[in-house]
């Protein structure tokens, strides 16, 4: 509702009115205003006043209310909103830039309406459960095989998954994490000129990627059978707010879950893979965020972000060239920029109620050197270190060394001694390609490492801090609460896991500034929350217009000793009476003996 108040006050300012006759439009409902948070560069924007920077943008065709308006950027107009009170109070028309001219790849809807045609050789696909799912729900609570978790969603957050356990056989229920969530994410954009250099969006803090979700299309966002939860959350006026059909629930073929042949007899024995996913998607003006939770029967948990959406662009002079992004159409260009997600998980490895016997152990595999033990130089191993206290625990990835972490209860053994426990796996990760006085770090310092470990505090959720638009203090938040370098001891921990790979060759504390760390105290650690921050730098390309197809990123919790063999050794096969053979048409047939 905000963003269409904001909208409407700008197209009916007057002056705004006359700066886009100076463009050629008359008609304000071509005119597409989105409220973009102001941020805080300067003291003009401190937060006594919520303020709106927005960019504006403009349609050519009045009839067609599926065009992309994004394809026409507005440039050189300079706006500031009174989000509260819903009026300009600072406007400036501080340089014509002509409009791209109409861009006949702009539309993504379908052939007909986009003057194109759509492929006709895709044939139906149809996911068929005969005898249900294998899923089942009460009120919130689902269980699906041997894993169940409740289903919750906040207006920041968006969907949050908690209690989540396995049934384990005669061990009965046991527990894994207290809660999993999206708890921030940042877009800072590379280009240093306006008005691209203010474009460091907080998705979560600042607009919320709960409140920005919307409901899912059957059969499109989500296929096969399917739950789905409603959403209910306050809006700004006070009022409930629901959004139907928000989160779905549904199960996934998987491909091959373990197979094996024995040579000797041909004998095999090969297994399906099939998975839970738990997912929302979220509309953040012109980009799309799908959150995924995966559940798989051998007992990992892998959480995913899907990217797609359109391009935030910009406008060129005539011949105009910018190394800040990639030229998409004639005068028409888009900047390069990064995307931050931070995932908090409240892990509870084996932790029955009012326990907290978890700690953490980094992982890094080494090269044995050569000697009496490694005559053959082939030898590796790996090395593990207890992550003891707050400040010990900022730690970063590092592929060269394979590096991990691994959640273990001190208390809980498996059949060969060993504690059990869930190993964190990073996925793609990228560091944030800026100085270390871009003005967007002082409100994310948690982009500074990959793990963080705090001690448990309920008012520690949101890593750069409750609100962190127009936010004078600097490193608010995460970055802030270590500094206590509190115990780890055997108490309720958080963990935090920032997904940020470091170049070979950059001093991390020289880039972020971080020189006047001390060396940090040795503690122990247990029952903890991972925060994982992890990225995608986004070089545009030609085939991301006019919609981006979907990139992906993500990270994997998986068991380490947790139990005594694999899991999914007791799937059943998989029948095959709906398998069938495709046939290759007889004119095919021909065509290729006549070539051969």
């Amino acid at each position: 509702m905000e963003y269409a108040e904001c909208e409407a006050t700008v197209k009916d300012f007057p002056p705004f009115i006359e700066a886009m006759k100076k463009r050629g439009i008359d008609d304000m409902e071509l005119v597409m205003v989105d409220a973009w948070c102001a941020g805080y560069y300067s003291d003009a924007d401190a937060p006594n006043r919520r303020l709106g920077k927005p960019l504006i943008f403009c349609r050519t065709e009045s009839d067609n209310p599926m065009e992309n308006g994004y394809a026409r950027p507005v440039e050189g107009i300079h706006v500031i909103v009174d989000m509260q009170n819903n009026v300009v109070i600072e406007f400036e028309d501080r340089k014509f830039v002509p409009l791209p001219p109409p861009d006949h790849l702009r539309n993504y809807t379908t052939g007909e309406t986009r003057g194109g045609v759509d492929r006709s050789d895709v044939k139906p696909l149809i996911i068929s459960q005969p005898e249900g799912p294998s899923f089942r729900i009460t009120g919130s609570f689902v269980e699906w095989q041997k894993w169940n978790f409740r289903v919750g969603f906040t207006p920041k957050e968006g969907l949050v998954i908690h209690s989540v356990a396995y049934v384990d056989g005669n061990r009965g229920r046991r527990p894994i994490a207290h809660r999993l969530s999206f708890v921030e994410m940042v877009v800072p954009y590379g280009d240093p000129n306006e008005p691209h250099y203010r474009k460091n969006a907080f998705d979560a803090g600042e607009d919320g990627l709960g409140k920005n979700a919307h409901s899912l299309k059957k059969g499109c966002d989500c296929l096969g059978y399917i739950k789905y939860f409603d959403a209910h959350f306050t809006n700004f006026t006070g009022g409930v707010e629901t959004i139907e059909n928000c989160v779905c629930l549904h199960e996934e073929d998987h491909g091959i879950l373990w197979k094996h042949q024995d040579w000797r007899t041909g004998l095999a024995e090969v297994r399906r893979s099939r998975r839970l996913t738990v997912s929302f998607i979220c509309t953040i003006a012109n980009y799309e965020y799908g959150f995924y939770w995966h559940f798989y029967q051998d007992g990992k948990i892998e959480s995913e972000v899907k990217l797609t959406g359109i391009l935030s662009l910009g406008a060129l002079m005539p011949g105009e060239q910018r190394k800040y992004g990639t030229t998409i159409a004639p005068s028409l260009y888009a900047p390069v920029h990064q995307h931050f997600f931070v995932a908090r998980m409240d892990m509870a490895v084996d932790c029955k109620p009012n326990e907290a016997y978890n700690q953490v152990v980094e992982v890094n595999v080494k090269v044995e050197s050569s000697g009496p033990n490694n005559v053959h130089n082939n030898g590796f191993y790996a090395e593990e270190e207890l992550l003891q206290s707050e400040l010990q625990a900022m730690r970063d990835c590092d592929p060269s060394s394979a590096r991990h972490w691994i959640v273990r209860n001190t208390r809980t053994v498996n059949r060969t001694g060993q504690p059990t426990g869930y190993k964190l796996i990073p996925g793609s990760n990228c560091l944030p390609f800026c100085l270390p006085e871009a003005k967007f770090l002082r409100r994310a310092g948690f982009l500074k490492h990959n793990l963080w470990v705090t001690s448990y505090k309920s008012d520690e959720i949101f890593p750069g801090g409750e609100f962190p638009n127009q936010n004078p203090r600097i490193h608010e938040g995460l970055a802030t609460w270590v500094k206590k370098d509190r115990s780890l001891e055997e108490t309720n921990i958080v963990l935090w896991y920032v997904c940020r790979h470091l170049p070979a060759g950059i001093d991390f504390q020289v880039h972020f500034g971080l020189k006047h760390l001390s060396a940090v105290s040795l503690k122990t650690f247990t029952c903890c929350n991972y925060r994982y921050v992890f990225g995608i730098t986004h070089i545009p390309r030609l085939e991301d217009w006019p919609v981006m197809p979907v990139e992906r990123s993500g990270f994997m919790l998986m068991p380490h000793g947790f139990f005594n063999c694999s899991p999914a050794v007791d799937v059943p096969p998989a029948s095959d009476v709906d398998a069938k053979e495709a046939e290759t048409p007889k004119d095919i047939q021909t065509e290729l003996i006549s070539k051969l």
